[in-house]
Formats: structure tokens, sequence, C-alpha cells
């Protein structure tokens, strides 16, 4: 029976380092387990490196047909899980069909690598970048081991950030104006405005701010939209009168904010909207949306 069990573990163990790995900055990522664990952060055109060790288990030799390590970029739709479209795909060929007796290590390096797209976990789509390792086998199946790292890619700030002025109003009742200081915010930025009110003859319970993230996948009939309500920020308690005047100061470094994500690879969008809503006494809902873009500043440390 021990036999039988002793067929069923790894014939060795793989370990993945980087290079760089105790000086590269770590991040959270969350696992499909749920778990979090801590991954090294790169970004677009960087060099990915490291040393690759395979450790045959005590008393054990492995034959293989081969050894190589690939960099995998994948986008997983979740209404098609375990479905993994590959949009880079980079292969290095470690070994060369043989046998391993003790604990080999193969260096590797993938030089100034296009990773267009940034790591992303959302509600119906993810996106991720992997090193896979395979040690090739015939008869006794193939052994692969994954190893996770994000990818955040950071911009300039915009030469030209138009402020957003909107009026809004039901005819004769409600007549409201309402400006930001900007259309494109940072995700540590502030969000600054006014909202005027220059015609109120409806009770106004109160009123809220709310950032909402929509996230969009598929195309054509088989679009799937999603939207989640991050934010909520009340902006007033109580009936307005006209010609008041009520300032807005929302901070956005508390909320886990993306930039925004347009048509990624034809498989995915995600976008951010600022939705001012008010309630009348009758708790009747007006809305007003607006899109902001989200952009990726680059951390000074």
């Amino acid at each position: 029976m021990n036999y039988i069990i002793g067929a069923f573990k790894p014939a060795c163990n793989i370990s993945i380092t980087f290079g760089d790995g105790k000086s590269r900055k770590q991040v959270p990522l969350k696992k499909e387990n749920g778990q979090t664990v801590m991954v090294p952060l790169f970004q677009s055109q960087e060099n990915i490196a490291g040393k690759i060790s395979v450790e045959p288990v005590s008393g054990k030799k492995v034959e293989h047909n081969g050894i190589k390590v690939e960099l995998l970029g994948q986008i997983e739709m979740y209404f098609d899980r375990g479905n993994f479209y590959d949009f880079t795909s980079l292969v290095r060929e470690l070994d060369v069909p043989g046998e391993i007796y003790e604990r080999k290590t193969y260096p590797f390096e993938f030089s100034t690598v296009e990773m267009p797209y940034e790591t992303y976990n959302g509600v119906n789509v993810r996106l991720r970048y992997i090193l896979k390792i395979t040690i090739s086998r015939g008869y006794a199946g193939s052994i692969v081991e994954y190893q996770d790292f994000v990818v955040r890619n950071y911009s300039p700030p915009p030469s030209i950030n138009n402020s957003i002025k909107m009026e809004v109003g039901i005819e004769d009742c409600l007549h409201i104006e309402f400006e930001y200081n900007k259309s494109k915010y940072h995700l540590k930025d502030v969000i600054i405005g006014k909202i005027y009110f220059l015609l109120v003859r409806i009770k106004i319970k109160n009123m809220d701010l709310e950032i909402r993230r929509r996230e969009s996948t598929g195309s054509g009939a088989n679009t799937h939209v999603e939207t989640e309500t991050l934010a909520k920020f009340e902006l007033m308690d109580g009936a307005p009168v006209r010609g008041e005047s009520i300032p807005i100061r929302l901070f956005l470094s508390p909320y886990e904010l993306t930039p925004t994500y347009r048509n990624i690879n034809n498989k995915f969008s995600v976008k951010y909207y600022l939705n001012l809503v008010l309630v009348d006494e009758e708790d009747r809902r007006y809305f007003k949306q607006q899109e902001i873009t989200m952009f990726r500043l680059t951390e000074t440390s």
C-alpha cells in the first residue's frame, strides 16, 4: 500500500527564484482559493530573470524528455473557466532530454518583455502573468510548476485635463449644476468639486456621490456588464435651498481602484463613473452619471 501512495508523490521539487528577488517590490495577489500571497511586481519592458532549481526526491532519479520555462500572459473569462487565452507567450528551453540524479539549477532570462496589460482580478474576468516550468515526461506524466507575478504600468499626468461641468434638472422642479475639477484622476487623487442649486421645488432628503466601476466582458450578444459601487459619500443631509452651493472633496486613496482599461485584447473593459444620487422625501431617486478616466501615476519612493 505504501508503494502505491509513493507512486503519486512528485518525483522532484521545483523552486523558482528571481534574480533581483530581495530588492524587488512585493505586492499582494489573491489566488483562486481565496488565499493572498506576496509576489514580485514588474512593469512592461523589464527583464525577468532568475534561477530554477530541480531537486529529485531522495533516492529517486528524474528521467525527462526536456525542461522548459514559459512566460505567459493570460486572460480567463469566468463563464469559460479553465480556458485561458494567451496574449503573451515566450519560451526558453532549459535542458535536453536526460536524467537528473541530484539538485540541478538552470538560469533563465526573458529580456525587455512586452507586457502591455496590467494584472487584473475582476468580477467576471482575470488577467494574470505566470512563469510555467514543465519537465516533460512520457509515460509518467509531465511535472508542471507555476509562479505568479504582478504587472503594473504607469502613466505620466495627462497634458490636457479638462474640468467637468454639467447641468441636470427636472423641468420646473429642480435645476442643479455640478462641477468636478478634472476629468482624469490618478489612483491616489482627490476629487474636488461643487454643486449649485439653481432651482429647488421638490423636497430633497439627501444627496450622495458614488464611485462606480463598470466591468464589461465578451462582445456583441455575449456582452456581460457588472457594476459595483466602490464608495458612497454623503454630500448633504437635509433640504437645500435655491442659491446654495455644496463643496465636494472625495479622497480616492482608501479605495481599491485600477486604471481605466479600454477594450483589453478585445476581451474586456473597466470604466469608472461618478454617480450623483438625489433622494426626495417620497424616496424617489434621481441620478446623474459621469465617466471619469483613472490612471496609475508613477510612484515616487
